[in-house]
């Protein structure tokens, strides 16, 4: 049942991902509006109070609208809404994270919180005269409320940035997997059409060759004489045009095959055991009157079987068994550990199987295979003794030659060597690559560009992390070896000076006194000085001296 909600919406014009846009734009104005809003209904009101109190509601919408499209207008918006009202203060931390997750180069913010720092700067010490103390503490302000944040919002752009590129490289790497199991699984079909090729053009020789001997047979009337040579002739444009068609499908850098036209299963294996290998061969007589396509089948498993197990398990035991069951036929080669290892060399790239696979499907049966949990490898091929090639899969066997053969699941990660994933089962309803859908409906990557957009989001997310660390901390040094100087110029009263100060004295009689004091902190009494002793960063008020009539009446040091 659908939803009636978006629908209803805006006359059905809205999407989800709209309301839920404007849902959080709204929750984003109610959460920064809600100080604003509060100090304008407490007590005392007073018109003017009330209009710059709805103009900062007005201002604070504004800068919400916008800051999906502009991000870095409504920052700064924000911030310059601090000069009408305090309280925007509250919403700087907010706008700063959104603009960094939004904006999709930091240039443009950069040089806002830049051109915001300089401006602040000029207006606070050259125009409005405040003090060092003052500045320090806007500064610090836009700091950590305004660059920190924004270097959060950052990061989070790179991670996301980063897991889109790791997902776009998960299916390019899919794509290229899936396109060289396709090119397997084609020239598959084309060593199949070269053998149909070699087989049919015999046979068609055979029955040209003894049409040729009717047509020249001297007992024959001279009509069916003349129809011998029409079937002759018949027979050897049907092999020619055989030779057109399917012998197109040659590769031409491709080895012709070695193996006799009439090869069994059984000569296979003898074969192999005078080669050197311990073959044990069960249920030879299974084969009889198998199918052509079935027969090829069967022997390019086992022959595909032997030779994985001579080049990846040398010396180890080997045991071919064939079983028929009613209109099934089942090919089973398990070979055990080898006894010294494996070869070194090169990994498996499980080409062989994808294509041993191909050639079972097409055949109408299922190919298994995969390690045994004792050790050592199997594999398993079932075929129709009747039918046609191509038929959906046949239901898997109620039994299992060997209880221990197939698990039902590898037990542990694979290792990078083998084909992925393993055990392997494609039926012969195993959808082509013209069924495969595309990731998201969008044309895929190539390997190498997935590839170098993922190595460069790793990089970006690395750089943002550590300036989301270290440029916090860089700028309040900065703007702490800024700031000392310009507090402690002039200030400083050092103990020795402090001590030798008497009580009474007139202020003319002190000597080491500072030229100029700090500012005096909130609440102090009229009469009192305040000196610091340089300490840092903050250079805060550390010595009170209290005249009346210009003599020195008191004389403290300041604890915290």
């Amino acid at each position: 049942m659908k939803s009636w909600w978006p629908a209803r919406v805006g006359g059905g014009r809205w999407s989800r991902a709209a309301v839920r846009r404007r849902t959080a734009d709204l929750f984003l104005w109610v959460t920064t509006a809600a100080p604003i809003g509060y100090a304008g209904v407490t007590p005392p009101h007073s018109g003017r109070a009330t209009a710059l109190t709805v103009g900062a509601l007005l201002l604070l919408a504004g800068a919400v609208a916008v800051s999906r499209r502009w991000p870095v207008a409504a920052l700064v918006v924000v911030v310059l809404g601090s000069l009408l009202d305090g309280n925007f203060l509250f919403a700087i931390p907010l706008f700063s994270y959104l603009t960094g997750r939004r904006s999709g180069t930091a240039v443009p913010a950069a040089v806002a919180f830049a051109v915001l720092a300089a401006g602040g700067t000029a207006l606070n010490l050259g125009l409005l005269g405040t003090g060092a103390a003052t500045w320090f503490l806007l500064a610090s302000v836009l700091l950590f409320a305004g660059v920190f944040p924004w270097l959060v919002g950052r990061y989070r752009r790179q991670q996301a940035v980063l897991a889109d590129a790791g997902r776009r490289h998960a299916e390019a790497r899919d794509r290229e997997r899936r396109g060289a199991a396709e090119r397997i699984r084609l020239r598959e079909r084309a060593r199949i059409a070269q053998e149909m090729h070699d087989s049919l053009g015999h046979d068609l020789s055979l029955i040209a060759l003894r049409a040729a001997s009717l047509e020249v047979a001297g007992d024959l009337p001279p009509r069916h004489r003349a129809a011998a040579g029409e079937l002759r002739a018949s027979v050897a444009a049907a092999t020619e045009r055989l030779h057109g068609i399917i012998g197109v499908l040659r590769e031409p850098d491709g080895v012709a095959t070695t193996r006799p036209a009439d090869e069994s299963v059984a000569e296979l294996v003898d074969g192999a055991r005078e080669a050197g290998m311990a073959v044990r061969l069960d249920g030879a007589d299974a084969l009889a009157w198998l199918p052509p396509m079935a027969g090829h089948a069967v022997h390019r498993v086992v022959r595909e079987a032997l030779t994985n197990a001579a080049r990846y398990a040398p010396g180890a035991a080997v045991t071919v068994v064939l079983t028929r069951d009613g209109d099934q036929v089942e090919a089973a080669v398990v070979n055990a550990p080898p006894p010294a290892g494996p070869l070194p060399g090169p990994p498996s790239t499980g080409s062989g199987l994808l294509a041993l696979a191909e050639r079972v499907r097409l055949a109408g049966g299922t190919l298994t295979a995969g390690p045994r949990r004792g050790g050592g490898f199997a594999v398993r091929a079932r075929l129709p003794v009747t039918g046609r090639p191509g038929v959906d899969a046949l239901p898997p066997p109620e039994g299992d030659l060997f209880p221990d053969l197939f698990p039902a699941q590898f037990p542990g990660p694979f290792p990078a060597s083998l084909p992925s994933p393993f055990p392997v089962s494609l039926p012969a309803s195993f959808p082509g690559p013209d069924r495969w859908p595309a990731a998201g409906g969008q044309p895929g990557e190539e390997p190498g560009e997935a590839e170098r957009r993922l190595r460069d989001a790793r990089r970006g997310v690395r750089l943002s992390l550590l300036t989301a660390l270290g440029a916090p901390v860089g700028l309040a040094l900065v703007l702490s070896l800024v700031y000392y100087p310009v507090a402690t110029a002039g200030t400083v009263l050092d103990d020795g000076a402090f001590a030798r100060m008497p009580v009474g004295a007139a202020r003319a009689e002190l000597t080491g006194l500072p030229r100029r004091q700090l500012d005096p902190p909130a609440g102090t009494r009229p009469g009192c000085e305040h000196y610091t002793d340089g300490n840092f960063p903050l250079a805060q008020p550390t010595w009170r001296l209290c005249f009346v009539e210009g003599r020195l009446v008191s004389k403290e040091r300041i604890d915290g």
